[in-house]
Formats: C-alpha cells, sequence, structure tokens
C-alpha cells in the first residue's frame, strides 16, 4: 500500500472488540440443510410411495407376506436409490459458503493489522489493494487508480472505477489499483446478504415431470380402489363369505397397483442425469431432467454464456504496433506466465501487443492511473507521453481527425469497447475490444427456434453492447426490442405481456428485475429456465421453472439456487440438456404405455372371472400379477427409458401436456392391451379345453396350474413384442434399428430367462400359482407376439391416414 495515507488511525482495538459484541460477527446467514436421514426419509413418503406402502398393508392383511415383502423391498430400493443419486448431485455441486476473504488488512490504533474478515465492525478502517475480495459494505475514503470487479452483484462485466465517496460492496473484488475505506454494514445487513434472503423467499415450482406424474398415481390409485370395491361387491354377490370376498379384493387392488412404475421413472431419469453430466450438464434435483426438456422459454445471461467471457482486441484503427504500445504502456493490466493480471481490456491489450510483437520497452518515469472522472490513463516514458482512455475524454486533448470519428462511429454500432490512444497530444489511432461470441452459439440458437423455445438475454451490460452480442449471435428478434431494467413496467401482468416474444433483450437488470421476469413469465404459461453465475441471479434461479448455473465461472449461490449446474459454461450445453429431457420424456412415455399395457392384460383375468359368475377360472394368480409387474416387466421398462432421442426430438414445441393424453389411452386400452388379452384368455381357455374342462366345471389343480403357467406366457411373450413397439408412436417395429437400443435387447434375453425360471423351477412356479406349459400351450403363447406387433402396425398405418387426413 503505497499511495494510501496513513493519517488516520482507525478504531481502537478496545472499541472493535465492543463494536463487535454488538453487531455480530461479519458472516452471511446460513442456510439450514436437510440432514442426509431426512433426505432420504423424504424419499420414502412421497405420494406414490405411501400408495405402495399402504398396498403393501393391504398385502399383510389378505394373507399375502409374500406380495408385502416384496412392495416393501421395492419402496425401499428406489428410496435409497433416489436419495443417493441426488445427495451425490448435490455434493458434486458447490454449496452456499460465505464470500467473503478469510483475513482483512485494516488499520487500527494508528497501525496496519491483519484481522479475521468476521472480525471486523462498521467503522473499521479497510485498506484494499489488486486481488482482494471486498469484506463487508465499504464507502470509499481515498482511491488510487481503483477497479473493481462487480459481475457477481450487478452482471455488469466490465470492471466499475469507484470514486472517492462511492461504495463497495461485499463479495465483489478489487482487480486494480488501492483504496481506503470505511465499513458501513456488516454480515446480514450487506447487499450482498439480502440478495442471498431474496434468494431463500423464492419458491421452486414443482416441476412438470411432477405434476404429471401425481396425476397418473392419483388416476392409478383410484382406479385400483374402484375395482377392489367392484370386486368386493361381486364376490359377494357370487356367494363368497364376506371375510373372503375382502381378502379377494385387496388382492385385485395390490395387483393393479404397478409397483415397477416408481423405479422406472427413477432410473430414467437418473441415466438421463448421467448421459447430461457426460456432456457437462451436472444434474442436482432429478426431476429437473424433464422439466429442462419441457422449457418454452430460456432467459440467458450474455457473459460467459453467449460469449466466452475473455476481452479480445477486435480492430485497430491506425498503425497496430504503435498503437498498442502506447495503449500497454499507459495500463498495469498484463498477461503474466499465461495468466491475467488486472483489468480484463488491458490484458487484452498486452496480449494483442506481444502477438503483433510490438516493441514494450520503456523506462518510465511518471504514471498517471485512471481516474473515473477523467476517464482516462497516461505515462511518461522514455520522454514521451502515451495517453489512452475513453473517446470522448481523449479525443479532445488531440488535433481533429475527421476520419477518425468515422471509423470511432463504426466500432460503436458494432457494439465494440473503444479505447483512444495518443502520443504527445497526437492520436495514433482507435481499439476496438469485444467479449467474443462462443463459436458454438449460433447453431443452438437455430436448434432452439426449431424447437420453438423463445429466447431472451438478460443482462447487467450497457443495451448498445447487450445488442450488438445479440445481432452478433443471431439472437434479436424481429421486433428488434431492447429494453433497460428501468424501462421495465411494475405490473407482472404487464411485464409478461411485453416479453413474452422471442429474441427480446434486456439490459441494466436488476436482481429484483430478475425475478420479477421469472415470475412474469410463469404467470403466462411457460417453463421458465433461467441461467444466471452471481449472487444477484441466486432469487431468479429458484424463482424459475429451472434454474441453470455456471459452474466454471459461477459464485456458490448461484449454484446453490439452481437444478442444473453447466460445468463448462455454454449456451450450448443447455441446448444439449434440453434435447436429452425431451428424450426422457418421451421415454416415460413409451415405459408408462408398456406399463399400462400389462395392467390391462393383468387385469383381464379378474374381469371374465367376475362377468362369468365365477364359472370360468383365474387365469392369474396375485402373485403372477406381481411376478410380471416386477420380475419380468422392469428390466425391459428401464431399457425403454434409456431409448436414444429421435433425430427430429428438437423438432417442434415441447410435448408438455398430459402423460396420459388420448393417444396413449387409445393405443394401451384400445389397441395394445385388449390384443395381449385376447391372447392370454384364448391360450388359458384352449389349454383347459384339451385337458377336458368344461364351462361349469372346476378343473384339476395340476390343468388349472399348467393353463395358467400358458398364460402367464403369453403375457410375458406379448410384453416381449410391446416392449419393441413402444419404442416409436408412429413407426412400425420394422423400420427400427436392431442395434438403437443394446439394452433392450439385453432386457428381453434377461425377460425370456426369467418367464423360463418362474415356470420351469417347480418350488418358485408352486409358490405363483402356474407350472410349465404343455408344447400346445407354449405355441398358443407364442401368438402374443405377432397379433400384438400386427395390431401395433395397423394402429399406426390408420393413425398415421387419419391424422394426414386432418392435416396434423
Amino acid at each position: 500500500m503505497t499511495q494510501v495515507s496513513t493519517t488516520r488511525p482507525g478504531l481502537a482495538a478496545a472499541e472493535a472488540a465492543a463494536r463487535l459484541a454488538v453487531e455480530g460477527p461479519n458472516v452471511l446467514p446460513t442456510s439450514s440443510r436437510a440432514s442426509p436421514a431426512r433426505l432420504l426419509v423424504r424419499q420414502m413418503v412421497h405420494f406414490f410411495a405411501l400408495l405402495l406402502w399402504g398396498a403393501a398393508v393391504l398385502a399383510l392383511l389378505a394373507g399375502m407376506p409374500q406380495l408385502a415383502v416384496a412392495i416393501v423391498v421395492v419402496v425401499l430400493l428406489n428410496g435409497v436409490f433416489s436419495f443417493v443419486q441426488e445427495y451425490r448431485a448435490d455434493q458434486a455441486a458447490q454449496r452456499l459458503r460465505d464470500l467473503v476473504p478469510a483475513r482483512v488488512v485494516v488499520r487500527r490504533d494508528g497501525r496496519r493489522v491483519q484481522v479475521d474478515a468476521a472480525d471486523i465492525v462498521p467503522g473499521d478502517l479497510v485498506l484494499l489493494e489488486a486481488g482482494d475480495r471486498v469484506p463487508a459494505d465499504l464507502e470509499l475514503d481515498e482511491v488510487h487508480a481503483l477497479a473493481i470487479n462487480v459481475s457477481m452483484l450487478t452482471g455488469e462485466s466490465v470492471p466499475t472505477h469507484p470514486a472517492e465517496g462511492d461504495s463497495a460492496l461485499a463479495g465483489t473484488f478489487v482487480v486494480e489499483g488501492e483504496a481506503e475505506a470505511t465499513v458501513v454494514a456488516t454480515g446480514a445487513r450487506t447487499r450482498l446478504a439480502a440478495i442471498a434472503a431474496l434468494t431463500k423467499q423464492a419458491t421452486r415450482p414443482p416441476s412438470p415431470l411432477a405434476v404429471q406424474l401425481g396425476k397418473v398415481v392419483r388416476t392409478v390409485a383410484s382406479i385400483a380402489l374402484g375395482v377392489g370395491l367392484v370386486f368386493f361387491g361381486l364376490a359377494v354377490l357370487l356367494g363368497m363369505a364376506p371375510s373372503e370376498g375382502f381378502l379377494f379384493a385387496l388382492g385385485v387392488t395390490v395387483a393393479l397397483v404397478p409397483e415397477g412404475l416408481l423405479p422406472t421413472v427413477t432410473l430414467s431419469l437418473a441415466r438421463a442425469a448421467q448421459r447430461m453430466a457426460a456432456r457437462h450438464a451436472l444434474v442436482r434435483h432429478l426431476e429437473a431432467v424433464e422439466t429442462l426438456g419441457s422449457a418454452t422459454f430460456i432467459c440467458t445471461d450474455k457473459t460467459g454464456t453467449l460469449t466466452r467471457n475473455e476481452m479480445t482486441v477486435a480492430e485497430i484503427w491506425g498503425p497496430a504496433a504503435d498503437v498498442l504500445r502506447s495503449a500497454v504502456l499507459s495500463s498495469t493490466g498484463r498477461l503474466v506466465d499465461g495468466r491475467p493480471v488486472g483489468d480484463p481490456m488491458e490484458v487484452a491489450l498486452h496480449a494483442e501487443a506481444l502477438r503483433v510483437g510490438a516493441d514494450l520497452a520503456a523506462v518510465i518515469t511518471d504514471r498517471t492511473p485512471f481516474d473515473p472522472v477523467r476517464r482516462r490513463a497516461s505515462v511518461v516514458a522514455d520522454g514521451h507521453v502515451h495517453m489512452k482512455g475513453a473517446p470522448d475524454s481523449v479525443l479532445p486533448l488531440c488535433e481533429a481527425l475527421p476520419e477518425a470519428a468515422a471509423a470511432l462511429d463504426g466500432m460503436t454500432e458494432r457494439g465494440l469497447r473503444v479505447l483512444a490512444v495518443a502520443r504527445d497530444r497526437t492520436l495514433l489511432g482507435l481499439v476496438g475490444l469485444e467479449d467474443p461470441p462462443r463459436e458454438d452459439v449460433h447453431e443452438a440458437i437455430r436448434k432452439c427456434r426449431l424447437a420453438g423455445i423463445k429466447l431472451a438475454m438478460i443482462t447487467g451490460d450497457h443495451p448498445r453492447t447487450a445488442r450488438a452480442i445479440a445481432v452478433e449471435v443471431g439472437l434479436l428478434g424481429p421486433d428488434e426490442l431492447v429494453l433497460t431494467g428501468a424501462e421495465l413496467p411494475q405490473d407482472d401482468a404487464a411485464l409478461g405481456e411485453l416479453i413474452d416474444r422471442d429474441g427480446v433483450v434486456l439490459a441494466r437488470v436488476t436482481p429484483e428485475d430478475k425475478l420479477r421476469i421469472a415470475r412474469a413469465l410463469r404467470l403466462r404459461g411457460h417453463v421458465v429456465a433461467m441461467t444466471g453465475d452471481g449472487v444477484n441471479d441466486g432469487p431468479a434461479l429458484r424463482e424459475a421453472d429451472i434454474g441453470i448455473a455456471m459452474g466454471a465461472s459461477g459464485t456458490d449461490v448461484a449454484r446453490e439456487a439452481a437444478d442444473l449446474v453447466l460445468l463448462d459454461d455454454h449456451f450450448a450445453t443447455i441446448v444439449t440438456a434440453i434435447e436429452l429431457g425431451r428424450a426422457t420424456y418421451a421415454n416415460v412415455r413409451r415405459f408408462l404405455t408398456y406399463h399400462l399395457t400389462d395392467n390391462v392384460a393383468e387385469l383381464t383375468p379378474f374381469v371374465v372371472w367376475a362377468m362369468s359368475g365365477g364359472t370360468i377360472p383365474l387365469a392369474l394368480t396375485v402373485l403372477q400379477v406381481l411376478a410380471l409387474d416386477i420380475g419380468t416387466d422392469l428390466l425391459p421398462a428401464l431399457a425403454l427409458g434409456a431409448e436414444p432421442a429421435n433425430p427430429r426430438t428438437m423438432h417442434g414445441p415441447a410435448r408438455t401436456g398430459n402423460l396420459i393424453d388420448r393417444r396413449l389411452v387409445v393405443r394401451v386400452f384400445g389397441v395394445l392391451g385388449p390384443t395381449q388379452a385376447l391372447v392370454e384368455m384364448v391360450a388359458f381357455t384352449a389349454v383347459l379345453v384339451l385337458g377336458g374342462w368344461a364351462l361349469g366345471m372346476q378343473p384339476g389343480a395340476p390343468l388349472l396350474a399348467t393353463a395358467s403357467g400358458t398364460a402367464f406366457a403369453a403375457v410375458v411373450l406379448g410384453q416381449f413384442a410391446n416392449a419393441w413397439a413402444c419404442r416409436s408412436e408412429s413407426r412400425w417395429v420394422g423400420r427400427l434399428r436392431l442395434l438403437g437400443n443394446p439394452l433392450l435387447l439385453a432386457a428381453l434375453a434377461v425377460e425370456v430367462v426369467v418367464l423360463l425360471v418362474f415356470l420351469g423351477l417347480s418350488p418358485l412356479a408352486g409358490l405363483l400359482g402356474g407350472s410349465f406349459p404343455s408344447p400346445v400351450g407354449w405355441a398358443l403363447a407364442s401368438l402374443a407376439i405377432p397379433a400384438v406387433i400386427i395390431a401395433d402396425t395397423v394402429h399406426k398405418i390408420w393413425r398415421h391416414h387419419h391424422e394426414r387426413h386432418r392435416g396434423i
């Protein structure tokens, strides 16, 4: 600290201690975090888990302890798996930490001392120099060439140059110069703490997937309970004792609960999360995978996301070597051993001077650092005055050059930050600097437009700079709407109506503005993805449907508030993650179709038994139904959750409607389910008839077990074909690549083995209630494969012609 005065003694140590006792330590309030045990319990008590717990209790009451144990195992395994995935992601993402330095230089009792940052108090005199983080909210008493990076609080990418009497806020960085400042606020009273508190107040909305799965679960629960009540009534009417009818109805109810649905959803989301991590996108909450795929509006930062966050020299007007030599001599920022030291703009000048081979050797005898009032810096080197600064500050001191004005206008229109450089009051030239766009951002923006996703740039930068970048990357919309935070309506409805368009640019935006923008767009029905890297972005990241933080350059507060962390900060990574999210949504529909089709085949034997008045025996037992749900169906369903994205995944708007829509209902309950059920019951009845059974007779136990095993095989083989058909909602199985989903091939091979074990291993077959089919039974059961494929193909052809006729 060579230039700051030492005339003020600062606080006395005793006074500082007294104030510390009153004011408290200079630390940010910490957010309470749920313990691992609480996180684990939360995975065990959500609605669907409670439904399965209820099913386990009912199974126990129905005298089926094996079924109860199996359901409990499913719930526990799924809960533990979900907990592990989210806990690992949470650990990988940086947590909220105090954004203050560990040690701070202050003056107390007239002496310069170093103290813990937590121990500084209002009234302390803090001494700052380049590289320091500002420890509290300060009032600057004396400054010398001070430059502060405030991007984490304001989004402004260019360092500020505060003057004496201005403020320096906690959490910002000193990039150049030095200062003496008085502490005016510490800890919870700082602007940094206020923004962090705003972040905690914002509530994250439930994800679209959570909403849709909630609907599915409630529907399934209602149907299961309703069917159970119906069967209880039918059982009593058919002569069963009420107690036996009650137990039978409980078994039917439990059988209708798709126990494999929850682990399938969780594992599918987890696999997508792992694929995103391989693409540099860290998912902190599993449901965020699908939410991102549902995004309809992306609000993106400029610096570091659309651009590289690296100042570079884009254009030089005048003799480059001479211009850069004078510019570098009048700067202090340097590229040292490949690492930037000082103001990023001055580092860029030094890097360009080294590149062109400018002679930077000189003896400097005097230096006048940059001043926010004069807006220029100068040195005396080798007897010459070298000067650089804002054009409106430097040009009036030089001889008028008409051609310079035209060059200046051109650079300004292109959004460059322009410096004028002079030597001995003779203008040498102009330097235009920029933060260049990332190479892949143009293609990423094109994909967003193709996918029907609206884009908005939200930045703390000057509107002219923001507009120029938006034009350069192709983001600016046809309306060419560029607004500042001060111009935004105060009413959320009016705000939403104003900005709900593609390609809007919002500059000079405050944290409160960004929070309102997210809320206003959500009120208009958008699924909003919001990017951010600073403390100022925390509230909006939490308010948005999905918050996306920068992992490479972001702050702890931003990462804590986010659902997704970009490890490489690339905008293109967001688009890749959206594509994976959309593929995940499609995969959820695939295995939901697969599961529900199986439920139709599982329920049919009970319906036939009831409608026949008990004259047709039950084709499946409750334990066989459970074996289908968990034993044979689970692996193919998981493999469907890994189906690669369709090449047209990013063509058109996201499908954010109901998971179970009219198309899925028709396919499940009108085509695939009835086809499987028909083959199942025909095979079951045929085996009984060939064994000598007639309607109204009670078949012998061996014959019934053989027929039941045949029905079981028919359902499994039908699901074999159904899994392949579910790979696409529009293409028939012959057009699907055989090796397009290797996991499904492996799962189907395992399914065949499991089928043979369930039917061929006598103790297990006896427990389930079926036995190995006869050769005729196998032949009849095998008809399920071509039957399902033919039915699915005919339905897809019909739907294609129907939709084409309607112009869909």
